[in-house]
């Protein structure tokens, strides 16, 4: 566990989830932020346990990035972090490099399966260097910025999301049926 780590207990009222969007237009308030409302909005469909979201806007730059990863994991306890923006191949597109310098683990499968399912939808989404990786007790997920990729990339991967989280002791979320089966081996 990382130095000042929360601990995190499994059963809780309201989890925390860490929104963090990366646009340097948006830190500026240049640009309305869509992708952390479209991040919420997926959430409170797929989502019924109690959670709520604690959210952060920053810029494109290394630096603030992992400080927001760490704040939100460390000192927030949010056992499901998930970015969106700074995934491309463009110089200012850094949000790989911020999660992989946080994490001890890297999740590549994440990534590989949002490329995979956004591939059905527009070629260029082999531009995307989308990645996971495992913080403490925190999932860290990258998403696109567009508001329907990242419903897309999250219909896709959020069934394995709850049980990575138990399995690095974070919070329980459970996930509306309707919605979204996640997958958790029967006892």
């Amino acid at each position: 566990m990382p130095p000042n780590a929360t601990q995190r207990p499994i059963d809780n009222a309201s989890s925390p989830i860490g929104i963090l969007t990366v646009s340097d237009r948006a830190a500026k308030g240049l640009y309305e932020d869509k992708g952390g409302p479209g991040i919420i909005a997926v959430l409170q469909d797929f989502l019924i346990s109690a959670w709520h979201p604690v959210a952060r806007v920053v810029s494109d730059e290394i630096p603030l990035i992992t400080d927001a990863l760490i704040d939100l994991a460390d000192q927030h306890g949010c056992g499901l972090i998930l970015t969106t923006g700074g995934t491309g191949p463009a110089a200012r597109d850094v949000t790989p490099e911020a999660t992989e310098a946080v994490c001890e683990k890297l999740m590549p499968g994440f990534g590989e399966l949002m490329r995979t399912v956004s591939l059905r939808e527009v070629p260029t989404a082999i531009l995307s260097r989308q990645t996971a990786g495992i913080r403490g007790h925190s999932l860290i997920v990258n998403l696109p910025g567009r508001p329907s990729s990242i419903r897309t990339c999250l219909d896709a991967v959020l069934p394995a999301i709850p049980y990575c989280i138990d399995l690095i002791g974070g919070y329980r979320l459970e996930t509306n049926p309707e919605r979204c089966v996640a997958f958790r081996p029967r006892a």
